[in-house]
């Protein structure tokens, strides 16, 4: 892996790494793929941790929970009108994902320090809030419901699976200067009684999304305690490459 550090870890030998990669545009399903070759890889010892960060193009996925009138729209209008409708197999109900959304997968295996299910999701709450105080936005988390929200309404959605070896995937979307409006086609997380924003709406000026990769890197550096190893598409398809990297189709979906 490159030598380069996120957070304030720095590079003790005692600190266990994970690598982060800001990928750009990815298109939904060859995350997915590219999320399910490395969790093959991390239970078979043949990749370590990683944190993918990214964004996608139009795509509204819907999660084990989801119900299908939680799409207003239906689903070959908006495949008209160029947007992207999956099933997927991560925890929760509908959402928006696209252009100004981060969006990060870890694939991360899960042990004592890192905690069970309910725990995880907690800290990666607590990774979008250290990120927003970073920025002096003061988000919170509301009893009952998963994800981050100012105000009443909501920046950041969090959807999980942890498979049988405790290797997680999928993972939060954090709204940047993501287009609102698409939000108005569906019931958001299955919530109807709370709104949707971004960090453009609250600073009043948009944020690159690149800018925002460190500050997310270093917090998931600080809530997690791992040392933040940077790397890109070459060595992540150096893992997927080092064996059969195929689905994992026995798990559990948390949200």
């Amino acid at each position: 892996m490159k030598k380069f550090f996120y957070g304030d870890m720095g590079p003790a030998p005692d600190v266990k790494s994970c690598a982060v990669a800001w990928l750009g545009r990815v298109e939904y399903m060859e995350a997915l793929k590219i999320q399910k070759g490395l969790a093959a890889a991390r239970s078979a010892g043949r990749a370590p941790d990683v944190l993918m960060l990214l964004e996608h193009p139009p795509t509204y996925t819907m999660g084990r929970r989801a119900k299908e009138e939680h799409l207003l729209v239906p689903r070959e209008t908006l495949e008209k009108e160029g947007f992207a409708v999956y099933r997927t197999d991560r925890g929760g109900d509908v959402t928006y994902h696209g252009p100004g959304q981060l969006v990060g997968y870890p694939v991360i295996s899960l042990t004592d320090r890192t905690g069970g299910p309910s725990r995880y999701l907690r800290k990666l709450e607590e990774v979008i809030l250290a990120a927003l105080r970073g920025l002096g936005v003061a988000g919170e988390c509301c009893p009952g419901y998963t994800g981050v929200w100012v105000g009443s309404s909501k920046i950041a959605a969090i959807g999980v699976k942890i498979d049988v070896n405790r290797v997680t995937q999928h993972g939060f979307a954090l709204n940047v200067t993501t287009d609102l409006h698409s939000f108005r086609r569906i019931v958001p997380c299955g919530i109807k009684e709370r709104g949707v924003t971004n960090l453009e709406c609250i600073l009043g000026r948009p944020l690159p999304l690149p800018e925002m990769v460190p500050r997310i890197a270093a917090s998931f550096s600080h809530v997690f305690g791992f040392k933040m190893v940077k790397t890109d598409w070459e060595e992540l398809h150096d893992w997927l490459s080092l064996g059969n990297c195929g689905e994992n189709r026995h798990g559990t979906s948390a949200l």
